[in-house]
């Protein structure tokens, strides 16, 4: 398994595994495993890939099996829920600080095929894209919607990120979740 930085040529494959998952558009049997719920376009994942280098794939046998998004609050500011998220900030504090745009990035999504799911690839790929922003931000915040018991197990169980706050957004109720970019995942 090859765990890269994603590049425009990856674009596509990257998107058909996000389509695949994707809330609007996961087989109803597979919705219990989890799912992602902000849809991409082509041009989205171009500028986070172009100005961010915050794609992060991982590779089997030439396929994309899993990647995850990481980038700074500015990019995301143009989604609204980031937009809502943002504004939240100043009120929460982790590692001794306020949080801000500064000192934090939103991670996620985090898609991963279910043929490797259970193979250790979450914690590697996590590991992989907290180890590129961590020179850039002291701290990761990223938000899992209570109706995806999946997505917040693996993410507090097995990676250990810690809740910060919960909030509600557009009837939908998430958790806030953190980590220290300092701290690498020691199972990895």
């Amino acid at each position: 398994m090859e765990y890269r930085v994603a590049t425009r040529d990856d674009i596509e494959s990257v998107l058909t595994l996000h389509y695949r998952y994707q809330i609007d558009s996961i087989a109803k049997e597979d919705k219990k495993d989890g799912f992602v719920t902000t849809p991409f376009t082509y041009e989205q994942l171009f500028a986070l890939i172009e100005e961010e280098q915050g794609l992060f794939i991982a590779v089997d046998n030439e396929e994309i099996v899993a990647y995850v998004m990481a980038a700074s609050w500015q990019f995301w500011s143009a989604w609204p829920m980031f937009a809502y998220m943002i504004d939240g900030l100043e009120n929460l504090e982790y590692l001794g600080q306020k949080l801000s745009v500064e000192n934090s990035y939103q991670y996620g999504p985090i898609c991963i095929d279910k043929r490797v799911r259970g193979s250790g690839v979450l914690e590697r790929i996590f590991d992989f894209a907290r180890a590129q922003m961590a020179p850039r931000y002291p701290i990761l915040v990223t938000f899992i919607n209570r109706i995806n018991p999946r997505s917040y197990e693996a993410h507090t169980r097995k990676l250990g990120l810690e809740v910060i706050a919960e909030f509600g957004y557009n009837n939908n109720n998430y958790y806030e979740l953190v980590y220290d970019t300092a701290k690498p995942l020691s199972q990895v």
